[in-house]
């Protein structure tokens, strides 16, 4: 088992490697940091423009498996370079990404466990099949930013409505209950989308569940319907989920980004969009490297949650 987990590890290493490697390359060619520096007013020398963008490891006049070589040696250090402003990507990085994580990880975590319990009450529950399933399917088909300002709205009316404000959402607030305030509508959006995805994924598993010949063989010794899947289809069927999860999760971290601009929250998502429309390189490659090596971790975590549920299988 250990072996196979290394194996398995290692192979995700060298696949979230060349996605980082592809990320410092795409943001390398894409983009052009010299007509940023170029564009400023009042345009500083030229001599200037091409010793800045030198010193940054940015001059497309050097080579740019040169600058990628650069760069790549920096990133195994926990280096990631400069921005066009001059600072570290090092030193943002990580206060963006607890940034991202705080929110993501609450709303990862509420939207699959209520997701999962609504796919299983979908299918033990038959009248309640057709509700779930519109619901669902209107969250699914909401885009995110509109989500975000309908429950703005509500939150507005309801602080109209009580008087005060217990609901906050611009920023991140300045001590702990304020942060936390901050936190329940972004929470909160995160984890319907994703209730309504884990649902849809839950329901397909429940049924084909309900096929399984250890779950027919259990309501053949007189186990009822609603018992026999509980028992015995709904530990298999929770298999497949913790993999999606896993993987989910570190896909989030970047694709939030809509939902931390709504909420004025100034994450890795946010990170990355600004950094695209600014030019910046170094930002846009580490956003993607750190999202890349999150693959090896969903492995771990993808194996233990299967260990866990089935513990005679293996990883």
């Amino acid at each position: 088992m250990l072996v196979l987990l290394v194996r398995r590890c290692s192979s995700a290493l060298v696949l979230a490697a060349l996605a980082a490697s592809l990320g410092y390359l795409l943001a390398g060619t894409g983009l052009d940091p010299r007509a940023r520096l170029e564009a400023a007013r009042p345009r500083p020398p030229q001599a200037a423009i091409e010793a800045e963008l030198s010193a940054l490891n940015l001059n497309d006049r050097t080579p740019l498996h040169v600058r990628y070589l650069t760069w790549a040696s920096g990133a195994v250090r926990g280096d990631f370079g400069r921005t066009l402003r001059g600072t570290p990507v090092s030193d943002e990085l990580p206060r963006r990404m607890l940034t991202s994580l705080l929110l993501l990880l609450p709303g990862t975590v509420l939207g699959a466990l209520g997701g999962v319990l609504l796919g299983a009450l979908s299918v033990l529950h038959p009248r309640q099949d057709k509700a779930l399933t519109v619901l669902s399917h209107v969250l699914l088909a909401t885009p995110v930013f509109v989500l975000a300002v309908l429950l703005q709205l509500a939150a507005q009316h309801a602080n109209t409505a009580l008087g005060g404000h217990f609901f906050q959402w611009v920023g991140e607030g300045t001590d702990l209950p304020s942060r936390l305030r901050h936190l329940v509508l972004p929470t909160a959006t995160v984890a319907l989308i994703q209730a309504a995805l884990y649902s849809r994924y839950q329901r397909a598993l429940m049924r084909d569940a309900l096929e399984a010949e250890h779950v027919r063989a259990a309501r053949a010794r007189g186990l009822g319907r609603h018992h026999a899947l509980l028992k015995h289809g709904l530990r298999t069927a929770l298999v497949p989920t913790t993999t999606f999860f896993a993987y989910d999760l570190g896909l989030l971290l970047l694709g939030t980004a809509f939902v931390e601009q709504a909420y004025g929250r100034h994450g890795m998502g946010a990170w990355l969009l600004d950094s695209l429309r600014e030019a910046d390189p170094h930002p846009v490659a580490a956003c993607v490297a750190l999202a890349a090596l999150l693959v090896p971790a969903a492995t771990v975590l993808a194996g233990a949650a299967h260990r866990l549920l089935l513990p005679g299988s293996r990883i």
